[in-house]
């Protein structure tokens, strides 16, 4: 995985070449990442669904996330972050199935790990069971998913508790589903990009 190869760019978003993953990540170059929210907005209470990152990850292990979401690779395209919808949860579909967002650049940074990306954001809003995800172990451990107004409320801060339901593997690999209130430290800590991805989900299914 710290092997793939990235196309990095500049603070103008120009490119500056190719670098492996783990010198994109340790010295803060700009990259390309492909993100799919799924929603259900036709639900009496529209809803976003969550993946839980698998423990065997090395960067936010466990927590929530973006529902299904990857690198571009340097030779890729960016339609092609397509198949991590299909990798990482099962869910087979087409470009022209999504909703383009359009990009939001987002920065993360700890000790060593320096993340900004260039994030190429879209929808898939249909309501899926659980029976219909299938899950890649080691990329993916559950999805959970949570009533779109109350996950915008949380994002911006104005409640502090979210509750969310779902399924996560048992040992055995099998569907266990599950009901938690959840607070911050079980996020992916990237509020000012989930507040505007609430924001712009909440137009799409209002406006």
């Amino acid at each position: 995985m710290e092997a793939e190869l990235l196309k990095i760019f500049d603070d103008d978003r120009k490119p500056l070449g190719i670098a492996k993953r783990e010198e994109v990540h340790r010295l803060g170059h700009w990259h390309e990442t492909f993100h799919c929210w799924i929603i259900s907005s036709k639900d009496e209470r529209p809803s976003i669904y969550l993946q839980i990152r698998s423990e065997q990850k090395k960067d936010h292990p466990n927590l929530l996330d973006v529902t299904a979401v990857g690198h571009i690779l340097a030779n890729e395209v960016i339609d092609d972050g397509i198949r991590e919808l299909r990798e990482e949860i099962g869910i087979q579909v087409k470009m022209d199935a999504l909703i383009a967002l359009g990009e939001i650049d987002y920065c993360f940074s700890r000790d060593d790990f320096n993340d900004k990306e260039i994030a190429h954001v879209y929808l898939y809003d249909d309501p899926l069971s659980r029976e219909e995800f299938t899950l890649q172990p080691e990329e993916v451990s559950g999805i959970v998913k949570a009533e779109i107004n109350s996950f915008q409320d949380f994002c911006k801060g104005h409640i502090h508790h979210l509750e969310v339901e779902g399924f996560r593997l048992d040992p055995s690999g099998k569907n266990k589903p599950f009901r938690m209130e959840v607070d911050r430290s079980h996020f992916v800590p990237h509020f000012d990009y989930f507040k505007q991805i609430a924001e712009m989900i909440r137009k799409y299914i209002y406006e």
